[in-house]
């Protein structure tokens, strides 16, 4: 089975950052697609950020603020937030396909942006 192991989420105030990392518990599966997906409250989960190979694509509402970067030989992918915004609150859940076993999903973590 694999686990993806999410961590960096927290409080921060308007206009902060943060640094979410996302590692998954297996090396010998290769990832294709690495992805943030966020879900705020009474929302369903939406995109934020998906990696493949080849490109990266954001959704509108983050594009120019956030990052995503990945490190394909430890199947580990990253999502760097900056000038966050009250409405990037919400939970982050990390995605990645793996060609040899399927889709799998990390178990969340809390983004909270207040001022």
């Amino acid at each position: 089975q694999v686990q993806l192991v999410e961590s960096g989420g927290g409080s921060v105030q308007p206009g902060g950052s943060l640094r979410l990392s996302c590692e998954a518990s297996v090396r010998r599966f290769r990832t294709s697609i690495m992805s943030w997906y966020r879900q705020a409250p009474g929302k369903e989960r939406e995109m934020v950020a998906t990696s493949t190979k080849r490109d990266s694509n954001y959704a509108d509402a983050v594009k120019g603020r956030f990052t995503i970067s990945r490190d394909s030989a430890n199947n580990a992918v990253y999502l760097q937030m900056n000038s966050l915004k009250p409405e990037d609150t919400g939970v982050y859940y990390c995605y990645q396909f793996f060609s040899n076993w399927g889709p799998s999903w990390g178990q969340g973590t809390q983004v909270t942006v207040s001022s």
